[in-house]
C-alpha cells in the first residue's frame, strides 16, 4: 500500500483505517517484500539444481546471480592502494553492487529477470509455484485496490 504524507501526522492513500498501525517504507527504496522474495527465489533456484552456474557455494551463486541478473557492478573511486598506502589521484575500481543498495526499480527488474530465467530453465518446484502465485495475488490486489 502506498501512502502520502500530506502534513505532519496526516496521511492519505489506500484504505487506511483509523486506529490501525501501518508499516511504511520510502517508495523509492527497496521494500522488505522485495527482499524476502529475492532471497526466497535465490534459495529455491539453488536448491532446484536447474541452473548452469559453476558456483562453489550458495554465496558464490548469489554473487553470480547479482552479477548477471542483478544490477551488476558499480564504480567507485578508491583512495587506498592494495597495501593500504594512500593513492592521491584515486583510481576507479568496480565492485558487485550490494542488494541493500539496490533501488526499488533495480530490485523489481532483478526479480523479474530471475523469475524469467527460472521459468526458462524449467524450475517447477512447489515452493517456486507458491512464490509465483503469491506475486500474482499481490499484483491483482494492487490493481483492484
Amino acid at each position: 500500500m502506498k501512502i502520502l504524507v500530506t502534513a505532519p501526522g496526516v496521511f492519505a492513500g489506500g484504505n487506511l483505517e483509523v486506529g490501525k498501525y501501518y508499516n511504511a517504507e520510502p517508495a523509492a527504496e527497496g521494500t522488505d517484500a522485495q527482499n524476502k522474495t529475492w532471497h526466497a527465489l535465490l534459495q529455491e533456484y539453488w536448491l532446484s539444481g536447474c541452473h548452469s552456474y559453476k558456483a562453489r557455494s550458495f554465496e558464490h551463486f548469489r554473487a553470480l546471480i547479482k552479477l548477471y541478473l542483478g544490477a551488476g557492478m558499480e564504480k567507485f573511486c578508491n583512495l587506498v592502494n592494495a597495501d593500504g598506502s594512500p593513492c592521491p589521484q584515486g583510481r576507479l575500481d568496480y565492485r558487485l553492487k550490494s542488494w541493500a543498495d539496490y533501488t526499488k526499480k533495480e530490485r523489481k527488474e532483478s526479480i523479474d529477470r530471475l523469475i524469467a530465467e527460472m521459468i526458462q530453465v524449467g524450475v517447477k518446484t512447489r515452493k517456486f509455484n507458491e512464490i509465483l502465485e503469491q506475486l500474482e495475488k499481490n499484483s491483482m490486489e494492487r490493481l483492484a485496490g
